[in-house]
C-alpha cells in the first residue's frame, strides 16, 4: 500500500470573490485582482516537488465555470451569453457563486477509505456534498463524474454518490478526516465534526460549523469501516470562530503522528487517550500551545494546513506555506521543531499565495489516497504526474489562463468560452473522456 497525493488543478476562473463565510483569508482579499495562471503554476510547482521526492502524485481536473446548469436551474434562460449577461445584471453575487474555482481544493473533493481498511476489500470514495456553502455544493455532481471515471473498476473501487439529506448530513470531505496508522495495527480513522443535529454540545458563536456528526458516522458506515477503528471528535468552536472552518486548518496527521493546535478539538485529553489506545504505543501527538503560536497566527499562516509526508528514511517532512517563515513566532517554532529529536525533521516552504489569499494552503490542494500497486495499475487515466505530464500541464496553463481576473471580469462571456476550450483539451490530455456537461450536450 502506498499513499498518493491527488492535487486539484487551479481553474481558469480563480478569483477573489469572498464567498466563504468563516474563511478569513477569502474575506480579506475580496475584490482584489487574482492571477489564475500564476495560481495554477504555483500548484504545479508543489506537485512536482512532491513527485521528485518519490512520493506518489496525481492530478484532478478543474470544474467548468461559470456553472451554466446552475444558473439555468435558477431561472435564467436564453443563450449562454444571455444567461451570463442577465445574471450579472440582476444578481452579480450569483455570478460569483457560480464561477468559483474552489474545486482546486481537493481536500474537500471526497473522503476515502483504503481497501485494507474496508470490509469488502475495495477502495471506497464518497464525494463531499459540501452543503454548507452554495458555491461548493454545486461541485458535488462533477466531482462524482470525475472520480467515477478515474476509479472505474467496480471490482476494486466503490465510488458512492454524495451523502443525501441536506444540512443534517453536511459533509466537507477529507478536510475533516484523517487516517492514522502504525505497523502491526489496523489503521484508525479520525472524523472531526463541528455540529450535530440532535446531540447536545457547544457551538461556535461567529461562524458556521460545516461538518456534521451525522455525516461523519454515515461515511464510516458507507465505507464499511470497523466501528472500533473509528474515532469521532468535535472541532473546537473557538477554532472555528478564529477561522478554522475545516479541521485541516488546525490539525494534520501522518502515520502515527497528529500535529495540531491546542484549540483544534473539544476534550483533547480524552481524544488523545482514545487514539493512544486505538493507534498503539507509537501514537505521537505534537501539540502547539497558544503561548507558542496563537490560534490567530496559526490560521493566518496556515501552519497546520501543511502536508506532512514520510521520507524514505522514515523521518517526516512538513511542506508548509511560505507565510509560515514570514511570521516571527511561527518561524521560531518551526525551526525548533525540525531541529529537535521528534518525528518531523525537515521543513520546506512553498509560495502558494494565490491559493492562500483565498483560504487554502498546501494541504487544501491535495487529497490523500492510499492504494495498492494493483489498484494504481487499474487506473487508466493519465493523471499520474511525471516530468512529461508536468511539462504538458504547464504549457496548457500558459496557453489558456489569464494572468489577471477580478470578480467583475466573471461577467465576460469570453471567459466561459476560454474555460471550455481549456477543459476540453485537458480532458483529452488526462484521458478521462467527456465528464463535463458542455461535452455531453
Amino acid at each position: 500500500m502506498r499513499e498518493y497525493n491527488f492535487d486539484g488543478l487551479v481553474g481558469p476562473t480563480h478569483n477573489y470573490a469572498g464567498l466563504a463565510r468563516g474563511n478569513l483569508a477569502s474575506s480579506r482579499h475580496e475584490g482584489r485582482p487574482a492571477n489564475p495562471r500564476e495560481a495554477a503554476l504555483q500548484g504545479l510547482a508543489k506537485m512536482r516537488f512532491i513527485f521528485e521526492l518519490g512520493v506518489g502524485q496525481a492530478v484532478l481536473p478543474p470544474h467548468p465555470r461559470p456553472s451554466l446548469a446552475t444558473l439555468r436551474g435558477l431561472g435564467f434562460s436564453g443563450s449562454d451569453e444571455q444567461v451570463i449577461a442577465r445574471a450579472a445584471r440582476e444578481d452579480e453575487h450569483l455570478i460569483r457563486l457560480c464561477s468559483s474555482a474552489a474545486s482546486m481544493w481537493a481536500a474537500n473533493a471526497c473522503t476515502c477509505a483504503p481497501s485494507e481498511d474496508t470490509a469488502d476489500g475495495r477502495l471506497h470514495i464518497t464525494p463531499a456534498n459540501l452543503q454548507q456553502m452554495f458555491h461548493r455544493a454545486i461541485e458535488a455532481e462533477t466531482t462524482y463524474q470525475v472520480l467515477s471515471r478515474i476509479f472505474a473498476d467496480a471490482k476494486r473501487f466503490a465510488v458512492h454518490r454524495p451523502l443525501p439529506g441536506g444540512g443534517q448530513f453536511a459533509d466537507e470531505g477529507a478536510a475533516n478526516h484523517s487516517r492514522l496508522s502504525t505497523p502491526g495495527h489496523a489503521a484508525v480513522h479520525l472524523f472531526a465534526w463541528g455540529r450535530s443535529t440532535y446531540r447536545e454540545g457547544i457551538s461556535p458563536r461567529l461562524f458556521p460549523a460545516r461538518q456534521t456528526f451525522e455525516a461523519s458516522t454515515a461515511l464510516a458506515r458507507l465505507h464499511q469501516l470497523n466501528p472500533d477503528r473509528c474515532v469521532l471528535a468535535q472541532q473546537s468552536p473557538e477554532g472555528i470562530d478564529a477561522g478554522a472552518f475545516h479541521n485541516d486548518v488546525v490539525a494534520v496527521a501522518n502515520g502515527a503522528v497528529l500535529f495540531c493546535h491546542e484549540h483544534a478539538f473539544v476534550s483533547r485529553t480524552a481524544l488523545f487517550a482514545s487514539l493512544q489506545s486505538s493507534v498503539g504505543p507509537t501514537f505521537t501527538p505534537i501539540v502547539v500551545r497558544e503561548s507558542e503560536v496563537s490560534l490567530d497566527r496559526a490560521v493566518a499562516t496556515y501552519l497546520f494546513n501543511s502536508q506532512l509526508i514520510t521520507r524514505a528514511d522514515g523521518g517526516m517532512l512538513l511542506v508548509a506555506p511560505a507565510e509560515c517563515l514570514e511570521d516571527e513566532a511561527v518561524a521560531f517554532y518551526l525551526r525548533a521543531l525540525v531541529s529537535g529529536d521528534g518525528p518531523i525533521r525537515e521543513l520546506r516552504a512553498f509560495d502558494l499565495r494565490q491559493s492562500m489569499n483565498n483560504g487554502g494552503g498546501p494541504a487544501c490542494l491535495r487529497l490523500r489516497v492510499v492504494m495498492s500497486d494493483a489498484e494504481r495499475a487499474a487506473v487508466a487515466a493519465n493523471i499520474w504526474l511525471d516530468d512529461e505530464l508536468h511539462a504538458a500541464l504547464a504549457a496548457w496553463v500558459q496557453r489558456h489562463y489569464r494572468d489577471r481576473l477580478t470578480p467583475a471580469d466573471l461577467a465576460d462571456p469570453a471567459l466561459l468560452v476560454e474555460g471550455r476550450q481549456a477543459l476540453d483539451e485537458l480532458s483529452g490530455l488526462l484521458r478521462i473522456g467527456s465528464v463535463y456537461p458542455f461535452q455531453m450536450a
